[in-house]
């Protein structure tokens, strides 16, 4: 898969560099996916191109680092550039034909758009393998005309078709009225202009006390389309005073993503391995690409940030829940939070036992093998970026104003509760008793989970994460004999998941709901919750939503809700500790939290309990992200939520879930 990966990204940035200042189309060149010297070929000549195309802002080179170590790469003798470029373009274009003549249905009436499977379906080892592998989506602009084709499950890699991409931008251009004092100056935030996704914009707005939008889309009924959204564009803004970048992604367009920063701005790449195996790897000038290891080559590196280090010593924290590639920023809806921290005028100490926002950034950049790829950034071209030691992040930047939560999900096997409560639910629940968003003992805790994918739920994982979700401790939970919790009554979760239906009626149709997942073993499983899914419907119109989101809001207790409420989850001393959290709330009560971030609400992502009160074992499949925010209004849960609410409830008999592999518009390639 990495060779896979090599042609993909050679293959992408030649057109790339080659199409610098021709945004609106670009014919993808096929590349031998399975020759590395074809790739390093490939790569010498698009970086020779870049040379030409900016002559007149020469872009320093790099050494090709294939190991933690660091060291120069060699070059080969080559064709030049644009006879190598001019003869792949005829060959495509003599494939194209052909391609035309015997399949004249996938070129009919159709725009075609790259998706990216970000499907993490846990216990299942076909969805996961199908989750590592590109997808390609046909989406017709006649409904009875649409097709998608999908990598088959089976296969270990996907055959390349043509595929013509929209346009490389999702945004109009930036401005550059605002200073860069009045940049990295806390309380100078430069103006927005508009609302809306035509014109709602944060330019170059700094966000010192965090701004969470849904993503600009092309789809959105336009007189619904009221509140300010962020582009890609204007998150990495201005990009010429980004210095140095940390990006993460579980599918990347690379091309795409190099023409959105400055080409002398060094990029630590956060990638998913399919082998699950840790490396790093220089693959674009001043780029690297890195790789954190997976237990078996089971599950996904699925965080969706950026750390954005500018000149003027601000830092900007982006946490997402869009891929980088351009259908999550153009097609679907997706939903960014973003906060912009101060640089301190001189470190100072970070107290190792403290846990806040920063702490939990450096376990997250460890877990993910920054590390490796940041001592060779600093080892050869880079040893002046503003981020020396990872742990730096706790000493040099002021990170007072966040109120947000960090909440990561490492994937692995986490022993004790020292350890445990740092990933996973148990980590969400730590963060509401920190933030004071524990559930009081006179309320019940509701939950709206909004994903895009479909878990294996079980009655006992529900109510395990119910627990956690209300800030209560698992331990008396732990004590319980497993049997008697598997027999626990579902905990107050809606889970929120398109239906079938409403799929079709979307704008894009079936072919647009390639990146919604859920299987019918699942769906048709004896003990599957079915009772609790609703439906989920963008407030912004006919579209489908890639956020994912689980809002949690309290209400007074009635009826026989009580009774779960005492269930063993519950501990015996909860209400002294109600008592004791009321005395610590920091501002006022809260109404109830949003977690916004890359986890779907699945035990792959969440995580698993299992051990005792005394030892627990917490068993996390993912690497995942996100951020818990406080509520203190009905109107702030109704400003964040992105979904119509009250959700629809499921109708028995007429509602069932999306599952893409009965749809017509998907075929899996032969």
């Amino acid at each position: 898969m990495d060779d896979q990966l090599d042609a993909d990204t050679a293959r992408a940035i030649a057109l790339s560099l080659q199409d610098t200042g021709r945004p609106q189309q670009a014919d993808v060149i096929d590349v031998d996916d399975d020759k590395d010297d074809q790739y390093e070929e490939d790569m010498r000549l698009a970086i020779e191109l870049s040379k030409r195309e900016s002559s007149s802002k020469p872009m320093p080179t790099q050494s090709q680092a294939q190991s933690p170590a660091p060291g120069p790469a060699t070059g080969r003798a080559s064709q030049p550039a644009a006879a190598f470029l001019s003869e792949r373009a005829q060959l495509e274009r003599e494939r194209l034909e052909r391609l035309k003549r015997t399949r004249p249905d996938i070129h009919r009436e159709t725009t075609a758009i790259v998706v990216d499977s970000d499907d993490d379906n846990d216990d299942d080892t076909d969805e996961e393998e199908r989750a590592r592998s590109a997808k390609r989506q046909h989406i017709s602009s006649s409904s009875s005309h649409a097709s998608a084709r999908r990598a088959n499950p089976s296969s270990s890699s996907t055959r390349n078709a043509p595929i013509s991409i929209p346009s490389a931008s999702t945004s109009t251009s930036t401005s550059r009225s605002a200073s860069a004092a009045a940049r990295a100056r806390p309380g100078v935030v430069p103006s927005t202009s508009g609302r809306g996704s035509g014109q709602g914009s944060s330019r170059t707005a700094v966000f010192w006390d965090g701004e969470l939008r849904q993503t600009a889309n092309m789809h959105v009924d336009k007189q619904k389309d009221t509140r300010p959204v962020f582009r890609l564009t204007e998150i990495i803004s201005p990009k010429e005073d980004i210095e140095f970048a940390i990006v993460s992604a579980f599918c990347w367009n690379f091309a795409w993503m190099y023409q959105m920063f400055d080409h002398k701005t060094a990029v630590i790449a956060v990638d998913h391995n399919p082998r699950g195996e840790a490396s790093i790897k220089a693959i674009l000038p001043n780029w690297i690409r890195t790789t954190p290891f997976l237990r078996g080559g089971f599950g996904c590196m699925h965080m969706k940030f950026m750390l954005l280090f500018y000149r003027t010593g601000r830092l900007r924290i982006v946490v997402s829940t869009a891929n980088l590639i351009e259908y999550d920023w153009r097609d679907i809806e997706n939903t960014v939070w973003v906060q912009d921290i101060p640089k301190l005028p001189s470190p100072v100490a970070a107290d190792p036992k403290q846990e806040n926002f920063a702490s939990a950034m450096v376990r997250v950049l460890h877990g993910v093998n920054v590390a490796p790829a940041l001592a060779n950034l600093l080892s050869n071209d880079h040893p002046n970026l503003p981020l020396q030691r990872i742990e730096h992040l706790r000493t040099h930047w002021d990170w007072s104003k966040v109120k947000a939560a960090l909440v990561p999900s490492i994937a692995g096997k986490h022993e004790g509760w020292p350890k445990v409560i740092l990933s996973g639910h148990t980590c969400l629940m730590k963060s509401l008793q920190d933030m004071g968003g524990k559930t009081p003992s006179d309320k019940e805790l509701v939950l709206e989970c909004q994903g895009s994918s479909v878990g294996n739920y079980s009655t006992q994982w529900l109510n395990e994460f119910y627990c956690s979700a209300r800030g209560v401790s698992a331990q008396t939970w732990l004590d319980e004999k497993k049997a008697r919790r598997a027999k626990l009554p579902f905990p107050p979760i809606r889970i929120l998941f398109p239906t079938a239906r409403y799929v079709r009626e979307s704008v894009l149709g079936e072919a647009g709901g390639g990146t919604m997942f859920c299987r019918r073993n699942q769906w048709a499983g004896k003990n599957f919750p079915r009772d609790l899914f609703h439906q989920t419907k963008s407030k912004r119109g006919r579209v489908l939503m890639h956020s994912k989101m689980v809002l949690g809001t309290f209400r007074d207790k009635r009826g026989g809700l009580d009774r779960h409420a005492r269930s063993p989850a519950r501990s015996d001393s909860e209400d002294e500790d109600d008592a004791g959290a009321d005395s610590g709330e920091k501002d006022k009560k809260l109404v109830g939290w949003m977690y916004v971030g890359s986890h779907n609400f699945t035990p792959s992502a969440w995580g698993t309990l299992s051990g005792s009160a005394f030892n627990p074992t917490l068993n996390i499949t993912n690497y995942e992200l996100g951020v818990v925010l406080p509520l203190h209004s009905q109107e702030e849960i109704d400003r964040v939520a992105c979904w119509e609410r009250p959700p629809e409830k499921y109708v028995s008999g007429r509602d069932e879930p999306w599952i893409q592999s009965e749809s017509a518009a998907f075929v899996e390639e032969g």
